[in-house]
């Protein structure tokens, strides 16, 4: 009986951290969009890594020990460092400029996308069926933005940035040895963040309202939080199972942006966001069947 609920058991444990992973990032993202209407995108990156690396490298000596803070990649680690605060600070600026459930949902074609550059660059196979779901994808992106020569939401292509940065960036993390743990990761992508968000700041830095500070460490804890639960989640049940609910994001964000910024999504931005749920979760279940 204990060996056939121990895998039951993992998967819902892994499905209740991505759940409560996301919505933790959500919750970062529209403090982040409250926050972005005062200060630019790179100054909120640097507070956010400022407070959170304290916090992680605390973690980081707890759960793995000082050697997981030693890498033998350093040029990858800055190298995703610098495509996190690229993605990130087009993310941010794209809170600033569209409805929150918008903005999140055109980056969400971040998958997709490291599809296709894993055909590319790595050699990967993709089916028939593959091509057509990423292209789907794509497609609900435009019945998202509806481009036309009088429409034109340029603002859309901030998240759509983001997520062919965030794309390189996990790619990018094939380059990284497999001997060095999740941990060493970790560290080095807040590490990075505070180091190359540091190099503008000079140029945007603001005073801050220090009753702005709440809404800074509330950053900092839920998207170290949030990133944290959801790579325990892949860690403990299979990625197939757990992989179709990041999108939980698209509901979570939508509803956070009705509530505090009464932004109402129209018929066309469900039938795009669905489309794009529907692909990126075809694609992660069918690499999960290749694997």
């Amino acid at each position: 009986m204990s060996t056939a609920a121990s895998p039951q058991s993992s998967i819902r444990a892994g499905i209740g951290c991505i759940l409560v992973g996301i919505f933790s990032l959500t919750i970062s993202d529209g403090l982040a969009k409250w926050l972005g209407a005062f200060y630019s995108p790179i100054q909120i990156l640097f507070l956010r890594a400022l407070i959170a690396l304290p916090l992680v490298t605390a973690l980081v000596l707890f759960l793995g020990g000082r050697g997981a803070l030693h890498t033998r990649h350093i040029g990858v680690h800055l190298l995703r460092g610098a495509l996190n605060v690229a993605a990130a600070s087009c993310f941010y600026l794209g809170l600033t400029m569209l409805p929150l459930a918008e903005n999140t949902a055109v980056a969400f074609c971040a998958p997709l996308f490291v599809t296709a550059i894993s055909v590319a660059f790595l050699g990967e196979k993709v089916s028939k069926g593959g091509w057509l779901a990423i292209l789907a994808g794509f497609a609900g992106v435009m019945v998202i933005v509806r481009p036309s020569p009088g429409n034109i939401q340029w603002a859309a292509l901030l998240p759509l940035a983001t997520a062919l940065g965030y794309a390189i960036m996990m790619v990018s993390a094939k380059r990284i040895g497999a001997r060095e743990s999740m941990f060493t990761t970790m560290f080095h992508i807040v590490l990075g963040q505070l180091i190359f968000a540091s190099l503008p700041l000079a140029f945007v830095w603001k005073p801050i309202d220090w009753t702005h500070l709440p809404g800074f460490i509330g950053i900092a804890l839920c998207s170290t939080t949030g990133l944290g639960l959801i790579t325990q989640a892949f860690r403990i049940a299979p990625a197939s199972v757990v992989a179709p609910f990041d999108y939980f994001g698209l509901i979570s964000a939508g509803l956070l942006g009705w509530f505090f910024w009464d932004e109402i999504p129209d018929a066309w931005f469900y039938a795009g966001a669905l489309t794009i749920a529907a692909s990126g979760i075809y694609v992660a279940l069918s690499n999960g069947r290749r694997k």
